[in-house]
């Protein structure tokens, strides 16, 4: 797994910009569907995939959903927490693809620490395959 530090901003404003990648593996999706019983035959079962229009296996969403919340952790600060999340799942992302989750804090109420992130998920390829808006409250 690897994790790029592309920090940009103070890490507490508005502007502040970072990233994840992290490289989505079968044991990762096996592991993901274990955790949420989502055994769903089009992440888990290749000849099932092959008859479907991605032509092969594709992760869960929220595996993206879930590295969000990482970088949100890791980037903008570990004690926070998230509040909601919209999200919009635009491609599918396959095993061993690598991901890269950028969050960039857009808004911030200073005085209650809530601050607004628009995070978005491209693949090695720089194609989005997700994209959307967290909120989160950071810790003091």
């Amino acid at each position: 797994m690897t994790v790029a530090n592309t920090g940009s901003g103070e890490k507490r404003d508005v502007g502040f910009k970072d990233s994840v990648t992290v490289t989505i593996t079968d044991k990762m999706v096996r592991q993901f569907a274990e955790v949420s019983g989502d055994f769903n035959p089009i992440h888990l079962d290749e000849d099932y995939a092959k008859t479907t229009r991605f032509g092969r296996r594709i992760a869960h969403g929220m595996i993206i959903g879930a590295i969000i919340s990482r970088a949100l952790n890791e980037k903008i600060g570990a004690g926070g927490v998230y509040l909601g999340q919209n999200l919009k799942f635009v491609s599918p992302v396959h095993i061993d693809d690598t991901v890269t989750v950028e969050v960039t804090i857009t808004g911030l109420r200073k005085e209650k620490l809530i601050a607004s992130v628009d995070t978005i998920a491209k693949k090695q390829t720089g194609e989005i395959v997700a994209k959307g808006e967290a909120i989160i409250m950071m810790a003091k």
